[in-house]
């Protein structure tokens, strides 16, 4: 069977905003009174960044290839887990076309820190920045993240036959 040329898939993460921990977001550490709770750094932007590119090739998602009951990924540096995710796609037979990410966050403001973000993620997928997007937004106080209680991403990625 032909590889398509192109493969498309969609990630989701979310964590709960805890005090006592480190905010990371696209492997920038951020200040801010609390961060994301989880089994590593808790990153959900990388975390749905790399869900998208194994969703993309039907390879499961993060928790199959990193699970959160091994103690090996105890404080995983989540760009480093990305790494290994975008060697899985190029074993495939693929590469990383672009992404386009969104997080959902009510606090702290993340504009500042979009363009470090952007870049530490294409340096992980070994693309350019500008195959990398990255948007924040607010829930305008609604739900969980608007409550900020947690914050969410989502990320869709396009891969391309390499």
């Amino acid at each position: 069977m032909e590889r398509l040329p192109f493969r498309i898939g969609h990630g989701y993460d979310v964590h709960r905003l805890v005090e006592n921990r480190k905010l990371i977001l696209g492997g920038v550490e951020i200040p801010y009174e609390k961060g994301l709770l989880g089994h590593s750094d808790a990153d959900v932007l990388l975390h749905a960044v790399s869900d998208a590119l194994l969703g993309a090739l039907a390879l499961g998602d993060i928790g199959k290839h990193f699970p959160d009951t091994d103690p090996a990924y105890a404080g995983a540096d989540s760009l480093k887990l990305l790494e290994l995710v975008v060697e899985k796609v190029r074993e495939q037979g693929y590469a990383v076309g672009n992404l386009d990410a969104t997080v959902l966050c009510q606090k702290p403001k993340l504009a500042p820190y979009i363009d470090s973000m952007r870049e530490k993620i294409a340096a992980a997928c070994g693309v350019s920045a500008e195959q990398v997007s990255v948007k924040a937004t607010t829930e305008e106080k609604l739900g969980f993240t608007g409550e900020g209680l947690g914050i969410s991403a989502h990320c869709v990625c396009l891969l391309v036959k390499a």
